[in-house]
């Protein structure tokens, strides 16, 4: 299920739904088969593709923070670099992150873009938090936005997954839908306390995946995860670092 693409971070996090206005969406309706395929395959064209170049609006009542990096989701391993506005400096610099740990290299003027390859030195590592932190929250999110396999298209429509309306992102066209409730979510699936279409999804006629907004209990606006914003950069893992995932 797409619930369990965000499930197993907003079971944790994500409390309220936070209403997008999107561009004028007309829904909720119910999927057509096409959308609902679409929706299905959306997490595993990100998985075929091996990675994509995203950018990570977190906000925050201290000021918002972009991070702008890719994410590996073979490897399960994200990088990029982290930039505050509307707040001090003390969060900037380089990030690396996989489903458990977070490694962060300060500096005082961080780049635009992350150097290709990692330094050497300089990094600071600490568990991922669960729960309580927006950023870390929204790093798990994003790299949950991968899967393996396609989820189950015929059981979208019965779980709550729905279709809001229309927007066009980039020179893209693209439809909105909103995951599943996890209220009505089979066993088995990981699912959110929050009503139904806490996750919205921006996707493309093919499947492909443009952006993903979802509220998360530590922010009182969503976290807007935007893709190929820039090109994407293989993931180099920090040297002599060993990702646990």
């Amino acid at each position: 299920m797409v619930a369990a693409a965000i499930g197993g971070v907003a079971v944790a996090v994500a409390t309220f739904l936070v209403v997008d206005s999107g561009s004028g969406p007309t829904g909720p309706k119910e999927l057509t088969s096409d959308q609902a395929g679409r929706l299905a395959v959306t997490r595993f064209l990100n998985f075929q593709a091996g990675g994509r170049a995203m950018t990570i609006n977190v906000p925050g009542t201290a000021g918002e923070l972009t991070i702008t990096g890719s994410i590996d989701y073979r490897g399960k391993i994200g990088y990029g670099v982290v930039r505050g506005t509307g707040r001090d400096t003390s969060s900037d610099g380089l990030i690396q992150w996989t489903a458990a740990n977070v490694l962060v290299h300060p500096m005082t003027n961080a780049p635009a873009k992350a150097p290709a390859r990692p330094p050497g030195s300089g990094w600071y590592s600490r568990p991922l938090q669960r729960r309580g932190s927006s950023l870390d929250s929204s790093l798990a999110i994003a790299l949950k936005l991968g899967s393996d396999r396609p989820d189950n298209a015929e059981l979208l429509p019965q779980n709550g997954a729905a279709w809001v309306g229309r927007d066009r992102l980039d020179g893209h066209q693209v439809d909105i839908m909103t995951g599943p409730s996890a209220a009505r979510a089979t066993t088995g699936t990981a699912g959110t306390s929050g009503p139904a279409g806490a996750v919205r999804y921006w996707i493309g006629s093919d499947g492909t995946m443009y952006r993903v907004r979802v509220g998360v209990a530590s922010a009182s606006e969503p976290v807007v995860i935007d893709f190929d914003t820039h090109k994407y950069v293989p993931v180099r893992p920090v040297p002599g670092a060993t990702p646990t995932r």
